[in-house]
């Protein structure tokens, strides 16, 4: 028992020294935020654990190093003179305060060795986070505003109101910006309206039409991108979806039929055992021993297939309704088979098994009407169109 007690110790003395290693391969590497993560999760766990006392020094290190290649930064940003360095600038002081917050509650941290605490210039940054802040926010919202007014293509109104969000997330409801957030939104839009076509000789069920223009039921509008199968005559669509059904077959209804003869032994009744004299056999009771007779039986199984089916081929494009060229074309198809299986037989239903047997309950059924078919072929084509417009790209 102390000797697995003391490989254990041998053990975690190994791992914890292993840790304490690569964290200072960390700092010689500049990489302070992960000795500084990894020193405050140790501490925080136990900050006077023996074990733990390296991490008290390689956090002391650590902070001071990162703040100042940190505080070095800003100057140079600062110098600069750039105004889309705020942002840096800002974050470079949050992540100076939040680095502060994360020690605060472990301080003080006692270096046993040396007998003292470890030094942690612990500083105010509200000020200056505040006064980057503000800078910022000017910043975001005159760029932002610039590409409104100027925007070329919707991708700047999109870039602007990626910049308005990011302000009203810093500042909440800053000056107009909520305003021109919609603004940027509307114009960034590709809006597209969807046109149905049937070129085949087929009349396409109005309830599939319906389906197929329901664009609620797919999910698919996203933020820069809507549908409309009813297009809105105040709004300047920029694509046309065109969706053409150019054939639909459906085959004649079908009635297969399977023969299947089965033969199997059934009991008939019994028999006394007879001994080689011919006389009967009997117990030690003096009963007549029995036995089981058996007979063949045969029974014809007819099984009957039902099928029909129904094939809708066609073709979704895309049309720029500024230059009236088709910008994508993608084959659509979709097939459905409808399938009904059902029996009878002739002779002893005996000589079947229970998966045959279970079929003679089934009768034929009507078959479905074309309209039917083509409608039931529509779930496989919502499925196709929804891959489609998923994979285009504007």
């Amino acid at each position: 028992m102390r000797k697995f007690l003391l490989l254990t110790t041998v053990s975690l003395f190994l791992a914890s020294c292993g840790g304490v290693k690569k964290t200072q391969e960390a700092i010689n590497t500049g990489n302070y935020i992960s000795v500084i993560q990894t020193s405050v999760k140790n501490l925080a766990a136990n900050k006077t654990k023996k074990s733990n006392q390296p991490y008290i020094a390689l956090l002391e290190d650590a902070f001071k190093k990162n703040t100042e290649r940190e505080l070095n930064k800003i100057t140079f940003l600062k110098k600069d003179g750039n105004a889309a360095n705020y942002e840096n600038i800002f974050n470079a002081y949050s992540r100076l305060k939040n680095i502060q917050e994360q020690i605060k509650p472990l301080l003080p941290l006692r270096i046993t060795e040396e007998n003292r605490n470890a030094k942690f210039d612990i500083k105010n940054y509200d000020d200056k986070i505040l006064s980057s802040k503000k800078q910022l926010a000017e910043y975001l919202y005159s760029n932002a505003s610039n590409l409104l007014a100027n925007a070329v293509q919707k991708e700047d109104y999109r870039r602007a109101y990626d910049d308005f969000n990011y302000l009203n997330e810093l500042s909440p409801n800053y000056a107009d910006s909520r305003v021109k957030i919609e603004e940027a939104h509307s114009k960034g839009i590709d809006y597209i309206k969807v046109k149905l076509v049937n070129s085949t000789d087929k009349i396409i069920p109005v309830r599939l039409e319906d389906d197929l223009l329901n664009f609620n039921t797919y999910g698919l509008n996203s933020l820069w991108t809507e549908y409309h199968t009813s297009p809105v005559n105040n709004i300047a669509y920029d694509y046309e979806m065109q969706v053409d059904f150019r054939d639909i077959n459906i085959s004649p209804e079908q009635i297969r039929e399977k023969e299947l003869v089965k033969e199997t032994q059934v009991k008939d009744g019994f028999k006394y055992v007879l001994d080689e004299d011919g006389q009967v056999v009997v117990d030690e009771d003096g009963n007549k021993v029995k036995t089981d007779k058996f007979k063949t039986v045969t029974c014809n199984f007819y099984q009957f297939t039902q099928s029909k089916t129904a094939q809708v081929t066609g073709v979704v494009s895309y049309v720029d309704l500024k230059t009236q060229q088709q910008v994508n074309s993608y084959p659509l198809s979709s097939e459905f088979a409808f399938i009904h299986n059902y029996a009878n037989y002739r002779g002893d239903k005996r000589a079947l098994s229970s998966d045959l047997i279970s079929m003679l309950s089934l009768k034929s059924v009507q078959f479905p009407s074309n309209e039917q078919m083509v409608y039931d072929a529509g779930e496989d084509l919502k499925a196709n169109i929804k891959r489609i417009i998923n994979s285009q790209k504007f």
